[in-house]
This record gives structure tokens, sequence and C-alpha cells, in this order.
């Protein structure tokens, strides 16, 4: 009978928390307490202080709609990251390939004579003018890592920087984007887009603004994810990732793989950008990419090659940053603390990665 019991024992399931779940969970509480500390040392109240995040990220159908549209920006980048990453390559120029895709967006919705056209296009054109946009910023940085052997890296954050201060050219100058200047207190911006060319909501309640670039997001993170894992494609970014020499004489073209990674990068980029000026802002302001380029750049880098992790990683960084723009309106917590946490939760997340990937290593 003992032995019996025994057998009985050792074939009941065992249901135990993954490391790969469990490590990142306890990382982000343990950056949460530390901020928490933070915000008691500077003598803010922190039950004040976690109501106000509550409030701004599931507090009302609004905030959970704001929260989820930035994270669909973030997971958009994260997706190009990832892509990229695949063939060795690393895309930094997020910020850039937004705010291209911002700017075509915003021209094609106010001057490309779009909103009265049938079927979805007074929207679908700006969109796919952003994705070109975006496209063509990344296979400029590709061309120059083929042809001139610049390091993707320098030439993707330097393109990021060229295109944040084209965008602000665009709305600086009343001969490009910028509104007609009425008084000299107009605002340095462009129009409004028509209402034509916003996006539609899901809901249809601009109560609870959802827009159609979250089902879009999602049907793009399935073909990224069968993309990388199922098909020829896939494989040759890999390929070319762990020994482009290799690749080559397998008669896998270099040129053509490492233009195709970062251009589709540059072109989810840019169709983020087009998101949050369609489905959004509806105006085109100096600084409207607001860090999202570098935030979803992080995602992708925590997210170690897989698309569940962008996603993952890109909600937890959308709901930390509405939480944190209501901590800074209603608990009177200083903009630096909030960032200070906000990397806090990075760093550890980091962290518990290197420690996954000790602990899956034989």
């Amino acid at each position: 009978m003992t032995a019996l019991n025994q057998e009985s024992e050792l074939a009941k399931p065992r249901f135990t928390v993954p490391p790969a779940l469990l490590v990142p969970v306890l990382a982000v509480g343990f950056a949460a307490l530390i901020g928490l500390a933070l915000i008691a040392a500077i003598g803010v109240s922190v039950p004040n202080a976690i109501a106000a995040f509550v409030d701004g990220t599931i507090g009302s159908p609004y905030a959970m709609a704001a929260s989820i549209n930035r994270s669909t920006a973030f997971a958009l980048v994260g997706f190009g990251f990832v892509l990229a990453n695949r063939a060795n390559l690393t895309n930094v120029g997020g910020e850039g390939q937004i705010a291209v895709g911002g700017i075509a967006a915003t021209a094609v919705a106010l001057y490309g004579h779009v909103s009265g056209l049938p079927l979805g296009l007074s929207f679908i054109l700006p969109m796919l003018a952003a994705v070109i946009a975006g496209a063509g910023w990344g296979a400029l940085a590709a061309v120059m890592k083929v042809k001139a052997g610049t390091n993707e890296v320098i030439s993707t954050l330097l393109l990021s920087f060229i295109g944040v201060w084209l965008l602000y050219w665009c709305v600086q100058s009343s001969a490009l984007l910028r509104k007609p200047m009425t008084t000299s207190a107009t605002l340095p911006e462009s129009l409004e887009i028509p209402d034509e060319t916003k996006l539609p909501l899901l809901t249809g309640d601009y109560s609870f603004p959802l827009h159609i670039g979250l089902p879009l997001t999602i049907l793009i993170a399935v073909v990224v994810a069968v993309l990388l894992s199922k098909t020829v494609l896939g494989l040759r970014l890999r390929a070319v990732g762990l020994n482009p020499v290799a690749a080559n004489r397998a008669g896998i073209s270099y040129t053509r793989t490492v233009i195709f990674a970062l251009a589709s990068a540059g072109a989810l980029g840019g169709l983020a950008g087009a998101l949050m000026l369609l489905g959004e802002q509806y105006t085109l302001k100096d600084g409207f990419s607001s860090g999202y380029g570098f935030d979803g750049l992080v995602a992708g880098l925590l997210a170690r090659g897989s698309v569940t992790g962008v996603v993952a990683a890109s909600l937890l960084f959308g709901f930390m940053r509405s939480g944190g723009i209501n901590m800074e309106m209603v608990a009177a917590i200083p903009t630096a603390l909030v960032v200070i946490i906000q990397g806090l939760i990075v760093i550890t997340l980091a962290g518990a990665t290197l420690l996954i990937e000790k602990w899956e290593q034989p």
C-alpha cells in the first residue's frame, strides 16, 4: 500500500509557475516597492499615489482605452525590433520612424484629397503613406550598412534625430504643415485632420476611444510570429543573423535580407506614427511621438525575440505611462521621479531576463 500511495502521489500533476513568468513578475513588484519608497521619501502620500496610478490606468473606460492605444504603438515598434534582430540587426530608430510616419499621414490626410473616398480609403491611404515613409527611413539605414558598412545602430539612431527635427521643421514652417497663423499666439502645429480620415472607433463611443489599431496590431503580431517561426523568409533572416557568409554561400542574399529586415522595422514604426496621429492626437505637433519609439525599443529588447513578450512588455509600458501621467497631475509627483520609477522597472526586468537565461542553461 505504501508503494502504491507513493506512485499515486508521483502521478498527480504538479502545477508550478514557470521561471519565465515568475521572475519578471517578482522583478516588477520589487521595482514598484522601491518606487513607492521613493514617493514616501519626498513626502507624498503613498495611498494617494497608488490611487492616482490605478485611476490613470483602469479607473475609467477612457483611461483603459488610452492605455491600450499607447500599448499598440509600443508593440508595433517592438515587433519591428524583433524582426530586425532575427537577422542580427539592431533597429534603434523607432522614434524617427514614428516621426516620419506621422508627417506622411498628416500630409496625405490634410492635402491628399482623401476625405471623400469610399471603403475606408480616407484613413487607409494616410496609413499606407506612413508605412511607406517609415519603410524608406529604415531602408536608408539598410543601404548605408550594405553599401558602406555603416553600423545600423549608429545610422538608425542618427536618422531618428533627423526625423524628429524634420517633424519640428514641418510644424514650424507655414510653407509645410503648420496651420495658417492668425495671431502671434497661434501654436506651431498642423491643422486638425478631417473627421473622415480619423480611425474608426471599435465602440463608436468617445468615452471609450479604443480604435481599430488594436485588431490591426493583433493581426500584425500573428503575421510576425508566423513569419519568424513558420516561413522560409524567417529561416533566411535567422541564417543571415547567425552567419551571413554561410548564408550567402547557400544562396541567401545578404543585401536583400538586410534591406527587408530594416525596411520592415521602419514600416512598423511608421504605422505606429499613423495610429498615434489618426487614432488619438489628430493634430501634428512638435514632440507628438513623446518617446514612444524608445519605449517600443525597450519592449523589443526585453522580449528576447518573442512576439508574445513584446505584447506583454508593451501592455506594461502602456499602462505605466498612463498611470504615471495621472500621478503627475493628481498626486503632484514630479515627472523626474515617475521616469526614475519606470527606469527601475526596466532595469529589474533586464536583470530578470539575464537570470532566466542562466536558469535555462543546462
